[in-house]
């Protein structure tokens, strides 16, 4: 297939998801739509068919979260449990591990949160303090993380720690499977201003005693590992960004039509018209890149799809950002009403250009790794 133009199938799955997201609406009941989603083989297309997904990958996975998005339902949790956290146990994780989770994220019974970021951390994972050392058979987990979505919900959470390195006393990166009523693992809400269905936490973990097949792979593998996961979270966060943007611009092109103040709609005034055709062009753009880092990803090539994945992931954050407020702006005071629902979005369009990673780090990556320009940090 050739990678810039979608094929029938992707074409079917599209319109197929997009009369799902239509019937849902923008005042969805999420737990309704992620087990109607889970039902019809959305949720899993990406996971293994021996575990009973779709056997498909994250090209697949990002048409399905885009589309909900542009119906007005975008389901977070589908950036964590199935793209990051299935991707990582698919890949690296035991035969057991598969066993007990992949055939359960599919099928949307069960989720799985992420937990990377660290309130001193940042953007820089080399400074993350949460270790693990081990215990006789076990391992013992201590450390915080903040800005972990949906960990109420999940049945787990798939932590990032680091382990000491026998032979060089070096910190490595590790995975571990926390489930979520582990004695010592504690969460605490944070108060957004985000009005999102999913919930943010900040996660303590205080000498949490874990078994040995707890730890997801090889505990040599750590980088590889995460590296594994990340590719996909951006993939999915720029879907989740398009989707969002697609959305804002409709609601305003359906309301610039109509809308009449003088003679003829406000939509045939060109300064109307012409930021939401450059919204629109910049959304398809950034799909487009978007569709060539899940590209690479499927196909293998780790390397080219972490870059096209932050770039995917930058323009989609930016042309999401332009498409909202360019919406509130063509409704005017409408804009701002809970009515058409665009309001909130003027928060929510920000999430794609900060989180994952933010612009800033994306930059970073582009000087560093594709300009080979030298590093500031």
């Amino acid at each position: 297939m050739h990678p810039t133009l979608e094929s029938e199938e992707h074409k079917a799955l599209r319109s197929a998801v997009a009369a799902l997201g239509k019937r849902h609406g923008r005042n969805y009941d999420r737990e309704a739509l992620w087990s109607e989603a889970a039902k019809l083989g959305y949720l899993g297309v990406n996971l293994p068919e021996a575990y009973g997904g779709g056997g498909g990958g994250i090209a697949e996975l990002s048409i399905v979260l885009e589309e909900l998005g542009a119906a007005g339902c975008p389901l977070l949790m589908m950036v964590v449990s199935p793209a990051i956290c299935g991707t990582v146990i698919a890949r690296f994780g035991t035969d057991a591990q598969k066993q007990e989770w992949l055939p359960a994220l599919a099928d949307g019974t069960r989720t799985m949160a992420f937990g990377i970021t660290e309130p001193d951390a940042g953007s820089n994972s080399h400074r993350i303090t949460t270790t693990a050392r081990r215990d006789g058979a076990d391992w013992l987990l201590t450390g915080r993380k903040v800005f972990i979505s949906g960990v109420d919900i999940a049945d787990a959470t798939l932590i990032v720690g680091r382990t000491e390195d026998a032979r060089t006393g070096n910190l490595k990166p590790c995975l571990f499977i926390v489930p979520r009523d582990t004695e010592g693992f504690e969460r605490r809400q944070i108060d957004m201003e985000l009005n999102a269905a999913e919930k943010q936490f900040e996660l303590t973990l205080d000498d949490v005693r874990l078994p040995a097949e707890a730890l997801v792979g090889d505990e040599d593998a750590g980088l590889l590992q995460l590296f594994a996961g990340l590719n996909p979270e951006r993939v999915m966060t720029a879907a989740f960004a398009i989707g969002m943007g697609r959305y804002a611009l409709a609601q305003a092109i359906a309301y610039a039509r109509d809308r009449t103040v003088w003679k003829a709609p406000i939509g045939s005034h060109q300064a109307i018209a012409h930021p939401l055709a450059q919204a629109h062009i910049e959304l398809e753009l950034a799909r487009l890149m978007m569709q060539k880092a899940a590209h690479l990803y499927d196909a293998g090539d780790d390397m080219g799809a972490g870059e096209a994945a932050n770039m995917a992931k930058y323009a989609a954050g930016e042309a999401c950002v332009k498409a909202v407020d360019q919406a509130v702006h063509t409704l005017g005071g409408n804009g701002l009403t809970r009515e058409f629902g665009l309001a909130s979005l003027i928060t929510a369009a920000r999430v794609a250009r900060i989180a994952p990673v933010s612009r800033e780090m994306i930059l970073n990556y582009v000087s560093h790794q594709t300009l080979g320009l030298p590093k500031s940090y």
